[in-house]
């Protein structure tokens, strides 16, 4: 099998971080933009977190987000559909399904999941 690394140039890209509440998705996601920023990219930021205070870990309540939409140029908002969701846990994942773009990228911890 041969290894080959393919290079996409992307103009733009949307990159959605979730996992529990508590488990620093704003911070991820916060640190992830600024970054792209001071790189030279346009970014636009969508901070999403449960009104509960703090649901029961691993719940779909308590899933939190944060969805960054990163560019060389003319972002004006944060997307509506995801090219890539990092899931921290299975919760996340199940809730963000709805939010991918198809073909979208999905990056997780396998041992964060069971099988069943």
């Amino acid at each position: 099998m041969i290894n080959e690394t393919v290079i996409t140039d992307l103009k733009q890209v949307t990159i959605r971080f979730s996992g529990d509440s508590g488990d620093g998705m704003q911070l991820t996601g916060t640190l992830f933009s600024t970054l792209s920023a001071i790189f030279g990219n346009e970014i636009a930021t969508f901070p999403d977190y449960p009104a509960e205070i703090r649901a029961p870990q691993g719940t779909l309540n308590g899933v939190s987000g944060f969805q960054v939409r990163v560019g060389s140029k003319d972002i004006y908002n944060a997307g509506d559909k995801a090219d890539v969701l990092v899931a921290m846990n299975p919760a996340a994942l199940k809730v963000n399904r709805q939010h991918l773009k198809k073909g979208s990228i999905v990056l997780f911890d396998t041992d964060s999941f069971t099988r069943k």
